[in-house]
């Protein structure tokens, strides 16, 4: 089973929009999929149109050994192959109850360890800070996907997060959390700012960097309302094939690309090239091959 963290500390990046929808999509591709909401805020849980007040039990649960069996917190979803480990507010007080506990940061892997044969993949939404929920969701995945939107303060989130991951693993786990990726999110390919800090970004991430983004789409701010995925609410639209191409990228490792970089000379929108951004900041190293030229694909 790969376990996929979607990780941000910056709120209103795409995370949670991200972690149901990929992995919708990668149920619509006969895998068997997990979704994992350890946010306290419960948005994966709601937006998948499940109240949180309404479970008796829920991951809070299973982190508390409360219950030992995944099997009795998973519902089905109305997504054939895609399940949900809900949580609810209760969750929020894990951080203090967890925090004197031996061996904390391994307690999620632990209560995943019954469904790694009953599963394909298992997606992990986070919740926007980088405490005791977030490390034991980075120490159970095998992979990392950070939404990065294209604005300028998400970057200087970026790198408070990669400095993050960088502690976390010289601390708990140094072989671990090597497989990052970066998502590009609200993406506005008409736009000069936009493709700007693509273009940067995969020049200064390179192969990091999927060739995939998520489109800004007026349908996908209302599919949560609809307590749905994009994959079945809009199926036809721009971000339901924006995650169909990332549930392809990340099983196949390619994406066909769909435009090409508008070129070096630009002369409006971001003012200053990010590489100075992230001057001295800890990169991991990526396992796919950076194609130059690449901004999108669908």
């Amino acid at each position: 089973m790969r376990t996929i963290a979607m990780v941000n500390q910056k709120g209103g990046c795409g995370k949670t929009t991200t972690a149901i929808n990929t992995a919708a999509a990668f149920a619509t591709q006969g895998q068997r999929v997990l979704l994992v909401d350890l946010d306290p805020q419960a948005h994966a849980t709601i937006g998948l149109g499940y109240d949180p007040d309404a479970f008796d039990r829920t991951v809070y649960d299973l982190l508390s050994g409360a219950e030992n069996s995944l099997h009795a917190v998973v519902t089905h979803t109305q997504t054939e192959g895609l399940d949900l480990l809900p949580c609810n507010v209760l969750l929020a007080s894990a951080e203090l109850e967890l925090g004197a506990v031996p061996g904390k940061e391994l307690l999620l892997g632990r209560g995943l360890a019954d469904a790694r044969q009953d599963y394909d993949f298992c997606v992990i939404d986070c919740p926007p800070s980088l405490g005791i929920l977030t490390l034991n969701a980075l120490v159970a995945s095998t992979d990392i996907i950070v939404p990065v939107q294209v604005h300028y303060y998400a970057l200087e989130g970026l790198k408070r997060l990669l400095e993050t991951i960088r502690v976390i693993r010289d601390r708990f786990h140094p072989y671990s959390m090597e497989n990052i990726s970066l998502l590009l999110t609200f993406v506005e390919e008409r736009r000069t700012f936009s493709r700007q800090i693509q273009q940067q970004m995969r020049e200064i991430f390179g192969d990091l960097v999927f060739d995939t983004v998520i489109h800004r789409d007026v349908r996908l701010p209302e599919s949560p309302s609809a307590g749905e995925s994009i994959l079945t609410y809009a199926p036809r639209s721009r971000a339901a094939a924006d995650y169909r191409a990332l549930a392809r990228e990340i099983t196949d490792g390619e994406a066909k690309p769909d435009e090409q970089c508008a070129g070096s000379v630009i002369r409006r929108g971001i003012q200053k090239h990010l590489v100075n951004l992230f001057d001295g900041v800890w990169i991991p190293k990526g396992a796919r091959t950076y194609r130059p030229g690449i901004i999108e694909s669908t």
